[in-house]
């Protein structure tokens, strides 16, 4: 049987040192796998075909019969690692704080336990002239809910 913790040893063994790294593991009914991975700087398809094709190589179809899905992480998903922070450094981030309360803003600066985000003005609030101190806020990892990074098209 094909199990998730053998996946991820598995993964994490093909990974180490070479900057990527294992999000998520997931069997579903019928064996149906799915691995989520990311990068310090990025992801590529080949780095997918790779991983895809060492699992394959592990396993028995005659055996085990199962399906294999590896994919990167989505922009449109939450960051889940301090890892992934520094890659999106100079980007807007949405980071919802353990209180519930919601900071926008630019990511300037990630160390090993906070980050430093240069808040957004609101837009109701654009006559206010906060100074540049005033609107960086350093957030500790432990009080982050959930971050997303803010996609934007400059046209």
């Amino acid at each position: 049987m094909i199990s998730e913790a053998l996946i991820r040893q598995m993964v994490e063994e093909k990974l180490r040192d070479t900057g990527l790294f294992l999000m998520n593991v997931s069997i579903r009914k019928g064996n149906n796998i799915l691995i989520t991975i990311d990068g310090d700087t990025g992801v590529t398809i080949r780095d997918c075909v790779t991983l895809s094709r060492f699992i394959e190589g592990q396993f028995d179809r005659e055996k085990e019969d199962f399906e294999l899905q590896v994919s990167s992480a989505g922009a449109d998903q939450p960051l889940m690692l301090k890892r992934q922070y520094p890659k999106h450094t100079g980007r807007t981030l949405e980071v919802k704080l353990l209180d519930e309360t919601v900071k926008l803003g630019i990511l300037k600066n990630v160390e090993d336990d906070h980050i430093k985000l240069e808040l957004t003005p609101e837009k109701s609030n654009k006559k206010s002239k906060a100074s540049a101190e005033e609107m960086l806020v350093v957030i500790p990892f432990e009080s982050i809910k959930e971050s997303k990074i803010i996609i934007s098209f400059h046209i």
